[in-house]
């Protein structure tokens, strides 16, 4: 299927590895150009180069932070003097500090906010004129099952992460009429960094024991690859998912067992 969208240009950030790589490899695969972001700039820089050409694609790498709000500045300029245009935009981030609600400081809180909430926040501040100018744009943030589903020990996580979907809610009806999409993606188990290094003892030897122990309860009988992961994003940033805005898409194997 031709999603429609060949000669956009996207901004991904974290966008160097895992969910965010995958990301950008299937909106590379439709056509678009790409800014590409991370806090490290060797593997950003080798990850962008890698898709440029194996796609052939623009790609543009900025090494900067969008935890903060000098790195989310960075990123929309990029965009803006690289390509002169922002036509989607797909927020990604790690997820706030671990911890339980009495192990939770103020600056714990305050970090997880900046990283989680506020980034998404300026960022589509940022990128909405660009898009506006256009008349045509899609936004998707990826953001966790935490969403639905409270889980142990991520305590601000469980708080932040449903105010990204009420956010998307929200900016949906401002948003639709002038042609732009905005939806929320709650990604499950997939075979990313963060879930490796989760593997201890004799499981960090036996990824593929330790692959079947986590898909325990997934219907689908497998955790994900990042890829499923990028399809799904790549699909609500297409020219077929305009009818699609204000909603939230769980990627998760079917492993969220709640009604929504």
């Amino acid at each position: 299927m031709d999603l429609g969208i060949r000669g956009h240009v996207a901004l991904v950030t974290a966008s160097s590895k895992g969910l965010g790589r995958a990301t950008a490899e299937a909106l590379a695969a439709e056509g678009v150009d790409l800014i590409m972001t991370a806090r490290t700039e060797g593997p950003l820089r080798d990850a962008a180069n890698a898709i440029a050409t194996k796609h052939g694609v623009r790609t543009h790498a900025i090494a900067c932070d969008v935890a903060t709000e000098t790195g989310c500045h960075a990123a929309i300029n990029a965009a803006r003097e690289h390509f002169g245009r922002l036509d989607i935009l797909v927020t990604n981030t790690g997820g706030p500090e671990r911890g339980s609600f009495t192990e939770c400081t103020d600056d714990m809180w305050h970090a997880g906010v900046e990283s989680t909430l506020m980034n998404i926040v300026r960022l589509v501040r940022g990128a909405t004129p660009m898009m506006l100018a256009n008349g045509w744009g899609r936004i998707v943030n990826i953001a966790s099952v935490t969403a639905h589903q409270p889980i142990k020990n991520l305590t601000i996580s469980n708080a932040i992460r449903p105010g990204i979907v009420g956010l998307a809610k929200d900016l949906s009806d401002e948003l639709a009429p002038k042609g732009i999409c905005i939806n929320t993606i709650c990604p499950g188990l997939h075979k990313t960094d963060r879930v490796l290094h989760l593997a201890q003892g004799n499981e960090a030897n036996d990824l593929d024991a330790y692959f079947k122990r986590l898909s325990t309860g997934i219907p689908v009988g497998s955790i994900g690859e990042p890829a499923d992961l990028g399809s799904a994003v790549a699909f609500l940033c297409s020219q077929q998912a305009r009818y699609i805005t204000g909603t939230t898409l769980t990627v998760d194997g079917g492993a969220n067992r709640g009604l929504w």
